[in-house]
């Protein structure tokens, strides 16, 4: 079976986002997806419209700020920042998908224990 993209579960994505920006600082969308797309080790592709669809919705809910800036191909771009909210969220939520990663790790890993099916 030939390995596939990786679909992200709703939210995933917008944990990515916050995370690349806690690490690294302003970066505007193109820079934040080629971020992810790298660290996956290009097992997470991100178009456009993804990408741009999260920035919204983080914005929308006040985890990160945008402010105009230009490139480094000298081209006018939003750049994005985290804030406090958003760092607050970003803990919350790296809580949780660690907790359901061990989860899911240990059921994955379940041995059959009666030798029953």
């Amino acid at each position: 079976m030939a390995k596939s993209k990786l679909d992200l579960l709703q939210g995933t994505l917008d944990v990515m986002v916050l995370q690349t920006l806690a690490v690294l600082g302003s970066l505007h969308g193109y820079g934040i997806a080629r971020r992810i797309e790298q660290v996956s080790g290009n097992q997470v592709l991100l178009n456009q419209g993804t990408i741009y669809a999260s920035l919204v919705r983080l914005q929308n809910r006040g985890w990160i700020a945008a402010e105009w800036g230009t490139s480094d191909n000298k081209r006018k771009a939003k750049f994005y920042s985290i804030t406090r909210q958003g760092r607050r969220q970003l803990s919350e939520n790296t809580a949780y998908w660690q907790r359901l990663s061990g989860v899911m790790g240990r059921v994955l890993a379940m041995q059959d224990e009666g030798g029953q099916r």
